[in-house]
């Protein structure tokens, strides 16, 4: 390896092992702005938060190794034409291509390590942050009980202290109601009393003192009840703690989610989606539907012709069935049923079948002919909600396929981006190159979410929406690395002041002639 070579690696793994471990703090700090309802006052462990920021922290590394890589090399490159020594390698007949030809290995390195990383650990990581997460949500508050304040999360009862001394143990004008979920509410009221945790941590003890218990027995439907008024000096009151407690849910309750499988499961999944989903489909139809228009050749002797031979139902006989599938007399009262059947169920003869019926069983085959559409309609509705679901289904599968893949290669892309900013810019530092490099990404991650979401929406194909981002910003990776080679002033304020002087003189040469 040639010293320049270490030069440009050395500047470079400094600012990238930085901004990658900031990246990675704000897309950490973003979730937890995100959940900050459903972790306060859940009363979680340091161990269990410590697990819940490693695991966030491992999810969002590949959308930070991108981020990392741009910012990185536009401060590399920045810092190296700031101090002129870009100017100093050209100056000595080295292309730029050549000088930025480590950093590319590496980025190409970089984006190797993301796909291996997304493939291989991501999908261990999102089962365990899932599995995390869920328990978190659904857990109760932490126990709690303040002064002057109803806590409800026993189930069943009511709690309010009036005050609580600074042990936390000695408590007073205590009222504790009991609900049954019915018109009478049994009643515990106590001067004061002692509150404290069982040794075992399962249970929590009321011993009151002082106090009555209020209490009305009988049918709550009836006026004819007992009402019983009992007095105490001493009272113990004991509640069960176990359902504060995080529950502990096992992880294959998620393991089959498109987000907890590698390329392999999901190359696996989606050709089974693909195979079977349509043969399910189809088999359903002939099963609920078809099974109930296994039509015969019907033979129909038309009435001009009694004594001629039987014709057999032609094409367009039998086109009927299509026009009954397709009528809709649901919605219409029985003689406008009646008169679309009829008009489905006209003969190309001019004979209608109603006709063939007689007068007393047209009402009742007409009757049964709409509820049996409505019936048959009502199963195609859930079939086809059934095949739309499969088929989000298959969308979704194959949005985490690519995403492996565009994420990984960003990586690149965005370093096409990088240097050669960095290079035309000439400025170090975190300032001008914070701000560009925001810009840059801030349009790669609403590219990313636009097409995600056009896919979600089936608007799209799986792979247009997710490398949209890609096919957006190469193009302009490419233009700018052009740029760069040839030394334009692309940023050069000076560059457009001199430009727009010369416009301003050509516009004022004519008023000149004119005058």
């Amino acid at each position: 390896m040639k010293k320049l070579d270490k030069l440009i690696i050395k500047s470079f793994i400094g600012p990238f092992i930085v901004t990658f471990f900031i990246t990675l703090f704000v897309l950490v700090l973003q979730f937890f702005w995100k959940y900050i309802d459903d972790l306060v006052g859940k009363g979680l462990d340091t161990f269990t938060i410590v697990k819940l920021t490693g695991y966030v922290a491992a999810t969002a590394v590949p959308l930070a190794l991108p981020l990392a890589v741009l910012l990185s090399s536009i401060m590399t490159m920045g810092n190296l034409g700031e101090s002129f020594e870009t100017i100093a390698v050209k100056s000595a007949g080295i292309p730029l291509l050549r000088f930025i030809r480590p950093l590319f290995i590496i980025s190409v390195f970089i984006s190797a390590v993301a796909f291996l990383f997304s493939n291989y650990v991501i999908p261990v990581a999102q089962l365990k942050f899932q599995t995390l997460l869920y328990d978190i949500t659904v857990a109760k508050p932490a126990f709690n009980l303040k002064e002057g304040v109803f806590f409800r999360e026993f189930e069943g009862y009511a709690i309010k202290i009036g005050k609580k001394e600074k042990d936390n143990t000695t408590i007073h004008n205590v009222l504790i109601f009991e609900r049954n979920y019915s018109l009478q509410d049994n009643i515990i009221a106590a001067a004061h009393g002692r509150m404290q945790i069982s040794p075992d941590k399962k249970f929590l003890e009321f011993y009151l003192e002082d106090g009555w218990r209020n209490e009305e027995r009988g049918p709550s439907y009836s006026i004819n009840t007992d009402y019983i008024r009992l007095g105490f000096k001493e009272y113990k009151k004991v509640f069960d703690l176990s359902s504060f407690k995080m529950m502990r849910t096992p992880d294959s309750m998620f393991k089959d989610n498109f987000r907890m499988l590698n390329v392999r499961q999901l190359d696996k999944t989606i050709d089974s989606l693909k195979t079977t989903s349509r043969e399910k489909i189809y088999d359903r139809i002939d099963r609920e539907v078809g099974i109930n228009y296994n039509f015969i050749r019907t033979k129909i002797r038309p009435p001009e012709k009694p004594a001629g031979p039987i014709a057999p139902v032609s094409t367009a006989d039998i086109q009927f069935h299509q026009k009954v599938s397709l009528a809709k007399p649901e919605k219409s009262s029985y003689a406008q049923g009646r008169s679309a059947v009829a008009k489905a169920l006209q003969m190309p003869h001019g004979v209608g079948y109603e006709q063939l019926l007689p007068d007393s069983a047209v009402k009742q085959v007409i009757s049964r002919a709409i509820d049996r559409v409505n019936s048959e309609k009502n199963g195609l509705d859930l079939i086809v909600s059934e095949a739309k679901m499969r088929r989000k289904d298959l969308r979704y599968h194959l949005i985490e396929w690519h995403r492996k893949f565009s994420l990984s290669f960003a990586c690149v892309v965005l370093f096409l981006i990088g240097a050669p900013l960095g290079s035309i810019i000439r400025k170090g530092g975190l300032g001008m190159p914070l701000v560009i490099a925001v810009i840059f990404f801030l349009i790669f991650h609403l590219l990313n979410m636009f097409g995600e979401k056009f896919v979600r929406e089936d608007i799209s194909s799986a792979f247009f929406g997710m490398w949209l981002s890609t096919m957006v910003l190469l193009p302009i990776g490419f233009f700018l690395t052009y740029k760069a080679m040839h030394d334009s002033q692309l940023f050069n304020k000076e560059f457009y002041y001199r430009a727009l002087k010369r416009l301003k003189l050509l516009l004022q040469k004519p008023d000149a002639a004119k005058g």
